[in-house]
C-alpha cells in the first residue's frame, strides 16, 4: 500500500491450515526507538524465530513488535505420545521430594498432566516431515506483516494529514510574526532609539556612538533570521510527507529545530503580540511533537 508515512502502531491478525493442524498469528506494534521484535511460540517452534525476525524487517524499520502463535489440531481428539524421559525424570524428582517432604504420592493423571511428560504426536515429527508445516507458517506469517504494514500506513496516512494541518498553522503563525510591527527593523531602531534618548536625557553622547548603540540592539531584536529558518522547516517537514521512506526520526530532529526558533523569537519579542505569536507558535510545535512520535 503506498503511503505518505506510516505509523508504528497496527494490528494484524491472520489463520491458517495444514493438513490436520490449524493457527493464528497475532502481531501487535506500538512506538518504539528502533525496531524491537518479541515471539511466543508453542514448545518446538523457537526455531522459526530468526526467519520471522527477517520477514518482519523487510517491511517494517522501526517500532515495537509482539507476534504470538497459537496452534491447534483439528482433530477433534488429539492425539499425543508419552515422553519416556520425562516420564523418568519427573518420577525420580517426586521420590527426591518424598524423602524430603512428608506428603501423600502424586495421582497418575497429575504426573501426566506435567509439561514435556505427554507430547502431541505432531511435536514428534522430524524435520524433514515439519518442512511442509514450516513453509506454509512463514508463508502466512508474512501475509501477516503484510497486513500490518498496511494498518500502520493507513493509520500513517491520518497523521499525515494532521501533520500537515499543524505545518499549516506554523506558516500561519510565522506569517503573523513577519506582518508584527515589532518585527519591522524600522520600528524596532525608532524604539531603541526613544529608550536609549530617555535613559541618556542629560547626558551628551556622540550622535555616532549612539548611532552604532542602536544598530548592535536593534541586530540583537530583529526576528527575520528566525522567521526565514521557520519558512525553510516548514518546506522540510512538508517533503518529509511524500513518500520517501520511513522519516520519523527525521521529523522528530525537525521538531527540536522548530523549538528552538520558536525559543529565540520568544527571547527577541519586544512587545507582547509577537511574545503571544512565539507562545502559541510553542504550543503547535509541541503537538506537531507529540504526533511526530507515532511515525516510523
Amino acid at each position: 500500500m503506498s503511503s505518505t508515512i506510516s505509523s508504528m502502531t497496527g494490528f494484524a491478525r491472520i489463520e491458517g491450515a495444514h493438513d490436520n493442524i490449524r493457527w493464528v498469528w497475532e502481531l501487535k506494534c506500538v512506538n518504539g526507538r528502533g525496531l524491537e521484535i518479541r515471539n511466543r511460540l508453542p514448545q518446538g517452534f523457537d526455531s522459526l524465530e530468526a526467519e520471522l525476525r527477517k520477514l518482519a524487517r523487510a517491511k517494517l524499520s522501526r517500532g515495537s513488535m509482539n507476534v504470538s502463535l497459537v496452534m491447534q489440531a483439528e482433530s477433534s481428539e488429539p492425539r499425543y505420545s508419552l515422553n519416556v524421559p520425562a516420564l523418568v525424570a519427573a518420577i525420580d524428582a517426586i521420590e527426591v521430594i518424598g524423602k524430603r517432604v512428608e506428603c501423600d504420592p502424586p495421582r497418575p493423571e497429575g504426573i501426566l498432566a506435567l509439561r514435556g511428560v505427554m507430547q502431541p504426536i505432531e511435536e514428534n515429527k522430524s524435520e524433514a516431515d515439519r518442512e511442509p508445516l514450516i513453509t506454509a507458517l512463514l508463508t502466512s506469517f508474512k501475509q501477516g506483516v503484510d497486513l500490518l504494514d498496511v494498518a500502520r500506513a493507513t493509520e500513517g496516512e491520518a497523521l499525515a494529514a494532521i501533520l500537515g494541518e499543524q505545518f499549516d498553522e506554523i506558516e500561519r503563525l510565522t506569517r503573523d510574526a513577519a506582518a508584527s510591527a515589532a518585527a519591522a527593523p524600522e520600528v524596532l531602531r525608532a524604539k531603541i532609539t526613544a529608550q536609549i534618548e530617555e535613559l541618556m536625557s542629560g547626558t551628551s553622547l556622540p550622535e555616532e556612538r549612539l548611532a552604532q548603540e542602536v544598530a548592535i540592539l536593534a541586530l540583537k531584536a530583529d526576528v527575520r533570521e528566525e522567521l526565514d529558518r521557520l519558512v525553510s522547516h516548514i518546506e522540510a517537514g512538508r517533503a518529509l510527507l511524500k513518500p520517501n521512506g520511513p522519516a520519523g526520526r527525521q521529523l522528530d530532529f525537525l521538531t527540536q529545530e522548530f523549538n528552538r526558533e520558536a525559543n529565540t523569537l520568544c527571547s527577541k519579542a519586544s512587545d507582547m503580540t509577537l511574545k503571544r505569536i512565539g507562545l502559541e507558535l510553542k504550543k503547535v510545535i509541541d503537538q506537531l511533537r507529540e504526533q511526530v512520535q507515532n511515525i516510523e
